[in-house]
């Protein structure tokens, strides 16, 4: 069982997520934007941080690099369905770039959660 935070600015989202890793005995950790993710991330100290990429306030990119710089070692699965200011935009490969161990195109299945979730749990900690 491991501490999850979950950054999503659309509620039926992180229910579905908070519903799909309680299954799996998860302890999960709500947030509704980069900003309050960040600030949840350093209160709770999750072993895996699973955040959206469009969001606002602050958007999931910005959330991850800056959590990067403070947590070296942080655990990131990144989600999107694509979007964003400028229109249709796929974020996933930059959010690779910057440090998700994994990313997800929403809609995506319970198994792949699942598989993204466990794979990023099994990398070791640096510190």
């Amino acid at each position: 069982m491991a501490k999850i935070l979950v950054v999503d600015d659309e509620a039926q989202v992180r229910g579905m997520l908070v519903k799909m890793l309680s299954v799996e005995h998860h302890e999960v950790i709500e947030a509704e934007n980069g900003t309050q993710g960040c600030k949840k991330y350093r209160k709770h100290r999750p072993d895996l941080l699973i955040t959206d990429l469009v969001m606002p306030e602050k958007n999931g990119i910005d959330m991850i690099l800056e959590l990067k710089k403070e947590f070296p070692a942080i655990r990131i699965v990144a989600i999107s369905g694509g979007g964003g200011i400028t229109g249709s935009f796929d974020y996933l490969p930059i959010a690779k770039l910057v440090g998700a161990l994994h990313i997800l195109q929403k809609p995506f299945t319970l198994q792949a959660l699942k598989s993204a979730v466990a794979e990023a749990l099994e990398v070791p900690e640096v510190h």
